[in-house]
């Protein structure tokens, strides 16, 4: 039977770093099996929100339920894949051994390397050293270490930076196809020409949800012709909001028996 809940649940995420909040009381779900992409500017917290989601981030208050358990319990060291935006693998080893490695690590058979090297289009470069490949080649081994033990939960943190049109568009393909088989993905970025890829999105900026919806209603809701208009129409309808809210409380305030002017 088909499981029915979510692949990712958070009610109430907060982030505190350095005495600043980060991210503000998030509340969102993940559905299984689809492509949900996170999008928004440098520094809008993205990457915090991810490491939130793979339990590696002390977070200030809220709950994270990813695949029935809490975040980063042990049971789910296999169910997720997370791919970060600074690769981790193994300069001085070749790609393979890399492969072979972290295979290793996860008790996942060996022939799983052979597999995600494939997948990720480094067949020809197997026996190379990872310090010897350029940035693209870099993210595509980081990649490739995510897929090893075939999660279903795909956590991507700019898994396409630097990557040229085509390769980036092999890699779109290949995350449709991991859909398609089941796994849910849920892929950041600033680049906003690849949001239209989603099923849905999550559009950030300064720690808050922007909007969540899938490309078309956004397109639709905002009259914008593309995504990066969409966005930049949600910033300044949200700062128009704020700005109509300030002056609310400032007339009120100035209304109240006993203020001073």
């Amino acid at each position: 039977m088909m499981n029915s809940a979510p692949a990712i649940e958070a009610r109430g995420l907060r982030v505190v770093r350095g005495g600043r909040a980060v991210l503000h009381d998030l509340s969102f779900e993940v559905a299984r099996g689809s492509v949900v992409g996170l999008l928004g500017p440098s520094g809008c917290g993205k990457s915090t929100l991810l490491r939130a989601l793979v339990g590696v981030q002390v977070v200030a208050g809220g709950t994270v339920t990813v695949l029935g358990a809490p975040a980063g319990s042990p049971g789910l060291r296999r169910r997720v894949g997370y791919a970060t935006q600074a690769p981790a693998v193994y300069t001085d080893l070749s790609v393979g051994e890399n492969l072979r490695y972290f295979a290793a690590v996860l008790g996942a058979p060996r022939a799983a390397a052979d597999r995600v090297i494939e997948e990720v289009g480094l067949a020809d470069h197997r026996d190379r050293a990872v310090g010897t490949l350029s940035g693209g080649q870099l993210n595509r081994v980081n990649l490739a270490v995510a897929l090893v033990g075939r999660p279903e939960l795909l956590v991507l943190d700019e898994p396409t930076v630097g990557l040229d049109p085509v390769l980036r568009e092999e890699l779109w393909k290949l995350f449709r196809e991991l859909a398609g088989n089941g796994t849910t993905l849920l892929v950041s970025s600033h680049v906003m020409d690849e949001a239209g890829r989603t099923d849905r999105l999550l559009l950030m900026r300064e720690g808050r949800f922007l909007a969540d919806d899938a490309p078309d209603a956004l397109l639709e809701r905002t009259g914008a012709r593309d995504l990066e208009e969409a966005f930049l129409r949600l910033i300044t309808d949200t700062a128009d909001t704020a700005d109509t809210a300030d002056t609310a409380d400032t007339a009120d305030t100035a209304d109240t028996p006993g203020s001073t002017a």
